[in-house]
């Protein structure tokens, strides 16, 4: 504390000025203030006690005796005296409290930046995902469309007469472009899965419809190959996302049906006491060995394929199943013994009361042609897929109109009339095959049968809605399939 006269002299010092600045009392009394404060307040040097500040923290720079300024908050109070006004200032040193608010500043701006850095990270990430999620969208269709090209075109060929070496280089290509097929669709699988482009979509479901449509998949592989494909009767229901449930053990069948030259391979559902169900895939295969199991998930991993050996498939398949399995939040046992074969059990949630046993598809195993030409309303923007899927169809001896619009398809049915609409989901403009569906119905009626061909694989249309007269076929989907289908809704 010192007392100040209306002059800015320093009239007294207490001890603990000294121990602040650094002067003796003596070095500082009679001397002007301005010693100590290198900036003098304009009230401080008013003789008049009404115009100075009362009890107010004044911040200031203190000035010590080696020269060195350093922060102060100072505090008048103005007292009268018989020789005039003299004002008494506290002194406080506020250096440490200056210091923490650098460093609580300090720290909160660098907050700032962390949450800045981290916006744009999540801005950028975001950006990044949904570029990922374009890309994949615009490559599951455009990179499907040449194969579903190459795949109908070499089926037309396949069915043309010819010598036998263009027999056999048209069924060597056939067996190429199936192969670059099962690798689009696993690689673009992982990557949607890798960019979190699949939202499972939990619901409960048949396990015996499961079954029969895996059933179904199959059957001709498998006794192709002289395996016993056996699928036991299950009436249980299963809550989780059907569709990727259904996708993990068409891989397990599949690779189960691969690894297998002999025996068996059976599906089959078996209720724990736990509230869930073991979704078993066995085999009578190649079995795993103890050695090889830890790395049967890792990607393009295949077991006892040596380099020099044509591939059926590139190891991804399990690779899939993981991300699925982590994705849905189940679990995922394998248990196998080399030359024996393997058991892949899948563990799902118990879905609530029991289901009814799967709808038969009536007509499905049908294959007559009906005597008259059938005539087929082919709907497809893609020029190439459009006269690829024209040319099969006039081989197999359908009546194809093809066109690339509903507006005419609409003119085409209104003069002639359809028995079956081929028509591809992503048309351009923005329209889609569910809008030509619907707008045919409507002129020719509901029981109008209609294939529906998409290569997207997205949410929306996992969900479209189907009927009895309608069926979906996923890009690229393989001429025989096609042509099963046509021949089965035809029939009935």
């Amino acid at each position: 504390m010192i007392i100040i006269d209306g002059t800015g002299t320093v009239r007294f010092a207490n001890h603990q000025v000294s121990l602040i600045f650094g002067y003796s009392r003596e070095e500082i009394v009679g001397r002007p203030v301005g010693l100590l404060l290198p900036v003098v307040p304009e009230e401080l040097l008013r003789d008049t006690p009404s115009a100075q500040a009362r009890g107010c923290g004044i911040e200031l720079s203190g000035r010590r005796k080696e020269g060195t300024e350093f922060p102060v908050e100072i505090s008048l109070s103005p007292i009268g005296h018989e020789h005039g006004t003299l004002t008494v200032v506290a002194v406080r040193d506020v250096s440490r409290r200056k210091q923490v608010e650098r460093e609580l500043i300090g720290a909160r701006e660098a907050a700032d930046r962390a949450r800045a850095v981290a916006t744009e990270a999540r801005e950028a990430a975001d950006r990044a995902n949904q570029g990922k999620s374009r890309f994949l969208s615009t490559a599951s269709h455009d990179l499907r469309q040449p194969l579903q090209s190459l795949e109908l075109l070499n089926a037309s060929l396949r069915r043309m007469p010819a010598s036998s070496s263009i027999a056999d280089a048209v069924a060597q290509q056939g067996e190429a472009i199936a192969t670059m097929a099962r690798l689009l669709n696993a690689l673009l699988d992982i990557g949607r899965l890798e960019a979190g482009a699949i939202r499972p979509e939990p619901a409960q479901f048949a396990v015996a419809e499961m079954f029969e449509e895996l059933r179904r998949t199959f059957a001709a592989s498998a006794v192709a190959k002289g395996l016993r494909l056996e699928v036991e009767a299950a009436d249980e229901c299963a809550y989780s996302d059907p569709s990727l449930v259904a996708q993990v053990l068409r891989n397990l069948v599949s690779n189960a049906v691969k690894y297998t030259q002999r025996g068996r391979v059976s599906l089959r559902c078996v209720a724990s006491g736990d509230a869930r169900l073991r979704l078993e895939v066995a085999d009578t295969g190649i079995g795993i060995p103890a050695a090889q199991i830890q790395h049967i998930y890792d990607e393009f991993y295949q077991i006892d394929v040596p380099t020099s050996r044509s591939r059926e498939g590139y190891g991804l398949g399990l690779s899939i199943v993981q991300r699925i399995v982590r994705l849905l939040d189940l679990s995922l046992e394998v248990r196998s013994e080399l030359g024996q074969g393997s058991v892949f059990a899948l563990w799902v949630p118990t879905g609530n009361g029991r289901a009814a046993p799967p709808h038969p598809q009536t007509g499905e195993l049908r294959a007559a042609q009906p005597a008259a030409p059938a005539r087929v309303l082919l709907v497809e923007d893609d020029k190439s897929v459009r006269d690829a899927t024209r040319l099969l169809l006039s081989v197999e001896g359908y009546s194809v109109t093809a066109v690339a619009t509903v507006d005419e398809a609409k003119r085409h049915v209104a003069e002639h009339g359809v028995d079956l609409l081929v028509t591809d989901y992503h048309l351009a403009g923005g329209e889609t095959g569910t809008t030509v569906i619907s707008s045919l119905r409507q002129s020719l009626g509901a029981g109008l049968k209609a294939i529906l061909i998409t290569g997207d694989t997205s949410k929306a249309v996992r969900e479209l809605p189907c009927d009895r007269g309608m069926r979906i076929a996923s890009k690229p989907v393989r001429a025989d399939e096609l042509l099963t289908l046509m021949r089965a809704l035809l029939a009935q």
